[in-house]
């Protein structure tokens, strides 16, 4: 029977979007289970898929390494398994990839990678034992070698641990912390062209009941990496991961989980000013989501701005993931395709978490977590109207 639903899975994308390419699969090259997945564009058109590696299980804390992969025919085949972060046999992860396009002193480009380290698990940090820390590398050369590690916690995280770093002594106790899982991106136009923004999350203070101690945020660099600064908090407390995108010459669309895990939709977060402040953050009805997270991207076509959204489209299950396309800033949708469903009778998690690169005019490509977390597979997609 699982059989029969790997191969009614394989017909339905042959049928509807082509071959898929599994980029990473649970078990090989000496990690027990990839999750987590980001992927970017480079400056001569390689794409670069980046995975959290986990040695000894599935879970989230552990020995955990930043992987990746490189394609240079758009996603059809792909390189050997390397790794860009090992935080020995601690967690290094929560990859969040971009490429600044805008810096003189590298006219090729130069690729961000930013990361996260951690001491403990996810649950005992909340409670304030423990640390993340926040950390980037670079490379100039395609990803065949990185940059030393630089650590900027100090800029882009408020930690209360003296007793760790004496300048870690910041009264808005910041404890868990977490990058988008996902790519950052870079302002492309407007006044704040070349601003590197790389969404993230936190948690505050003693845990909540009701997850209103995590919020969502951002952190951002005007100076291609030099020095950062951080957003104001989204003004939804319970928000988790993130992903943003820009939407206007100075306006940002952040799309978050929802940590209170009601309602089960996406809180939608606007800003007008870079991405600074906020000025809404509010459910939307027309994103339905099983608490989980979801990717966003966006492209200039003429003047304006085409939005892109994927995410489980679904409030029971990691499940019927659904790519949408936007011409008015996420508001309406003319655009929505189911890119993965499990069939029918199916258990568990069949889509989970994704993300989007643009490939080129009218081609996206998709990658995501299928089958309980067994793969990371790659598919294209065409976006043009069918007839």
């Amino acid at each position: 029977m699982k059989n029969l639903f790997t191969l009614i899975a394989v017909f339905f994308f042959v049928a509807v979007h082509g071959q898929e390419t599994v980029v990473f699969r649970s078990g090989e090259d000496g990690y027990a289970s990839y999750r987590i997945p980001a992927i970017i564009k480079n400056a001569n058109g390689d794409l670069i898929a980046f995975a959290e590696g986990r040695v000894d299980h599935a879970g989230d804390y552990g020995n955990v390494d930043i992987v990746y992969k490189v394609s240079s025919d758009n996603g059809k085949h792909w390189g050997k398994l390397q790794v860009a972060a090992d935080y020995d046999r601690l967690q290094a992860g929560n990859a969040a990839p971009v490429v600044d396009l805008m810096d003189p002193n590298y006219p090729n480009g130069r690729i961000f990678l930013f990361y996260n380290t951690g001491n403990n698990h996810e649950g005992e940090v909340r409670k304030g034992n423990g640390l993340r820390e926040l950390w980037y590398i670079t490379s100039t050369d395609g990803a065949k070698s990185w940059s030393e590690p630089v650590n900027i916690t100090l800029q882009g995280h408020r930690p209360l641990q003296p007793e760790v770093n004496p300048a870690y002594n910041f009264k808005e106790d910041w404890r868990t912390y977490a990058n988008t899982p996902g790519h950052a991106f870079q302002f492309v136009s407007g006044p704040y062209a070349g601003r590197i923004y790389i969404a993230a999350n936190h948690s505050a203070g003693d845990p909540d009941k009701q997850g209103k101690d995590w919020n969502a945020h951002a952190y951002y660099s005007d100076d291609h990496g030099k020095s950062f600064k951080l957003s104001e908090n989204v003004p939804f407390p319970g928000t988790n991961e993130s992903l943003a995108a820009q939407v206007g010459e100075q306006e940002v669309y952040m799309s978050s989980r929802n940590q209170q895990l009601t309602p089960k939709q996406r809180i939608i977060s606007r800003s007008k000013d870079g991405g600074q402040q906020w000025v809404s953050a509010v459910a939307d009805p027309n994103l339905p989501d099983p608490i989980n997270q979801a990717a966003v991207l966006s492209w200039k076509e003429g003047g304006s701005f085409i939005l892109a959204h994927i995410n489980a489209a679904s409030q029971t299950s990691r499940d019927n993931l659904t790519l949408r396309l936007s011409r008015d800033k996420g508001k309406t949708w003319y655009f929505n395709k189911v890119i993965a469903k499990s069939p029918q009778g199916y258990k568990g998690d069949y889509a989970a978490y994704s993300d989007i690169v643009l490939l080129k005019k009218n081609l996206m490509g998709i990658m995501y977590e299928r089958d309980n977390y067994k793969e990371i597979v790659f598919v294209s997609l065409d976006l043009k109207p069918q007839p």
